[in-house]
Formats: structure tokens, sequence, C-alpha cells
């Protein structure tokens, strides 16, 4: 490790991301969306955030095409759609969970 290096993570080690509802796909390798997308879900509803936003970027849609095809395919999804102007259009996309019912 020369200086240049010095005060960057270690990209072997795991990085702790904060669990607030957004997530940031630009810091993440495609190949990891399998298990990232699933598993800040899982997080997200342990903490009782139910209303996400996936921040993938507009880029060539590829992305994109990954995220809503995990989402369609969790059952903990309720709904989910591009984010509005204001939320980042479709560079991103809002998802709504299932919350517990009250029994």
């Amino acid at each position: 490790m020369d200086d240049s290096d010095e005060g960057l993570p270690d990209p072997a080690q795991p990085v702790e991301i904060p669990i607030d509802g957004v997530l940031d796909l630009h810091w993440f390798s495609p190949k990891d969306l399998r298990t990232l997308v699933p598993d800040y879900i899982d997080e997200c509803e342990k903490r009782g955030i139910y209303a996400l936003r996936i921040i993938h970027g507009k880029g060539t849609g590829a992305l994109r095409k990954s995220v809503h095809a995990l989402l369609s395919r969790n059952p903990k999804v309720k709904s989910f759609k591009l984010a509005g102007m204001d939320g980042g259009g479709w560079g991103a996309t809002v998802v709504d969970l299932h919350e517990p019912r009250g029994d």
C-alpha cells in the first residue's frame, strides 16, 4: 500500500452502510445486486422502514432493469415505481414494502 491509498477502505473488508431507506447503488458492483437489494430490504423491514428509494442512476437502464427484476420477485415488496422528478426521476426507484398487520 502506498501513501496514495491512505485513508481508503480495504476492498477485502465488508463496508457497513447506513440503513435509512435510501440505497445508492453507485458505490456497489452490479454483481452484488442479487444479495445486496434483498438484504437491504430485510434490514429496512427489521427497522420499521417500509418506504425505500433505490438510486440506480439513469445510464443505459440495465441496472434499473436488474433492480426492478429483483423487486418484482421479492414477496416483501408491495409496489415500486420510478421516482418523481423531485426524487431522482428515472434514475431512482421508490419502493413500498408490505407493513406487518396489527392482528
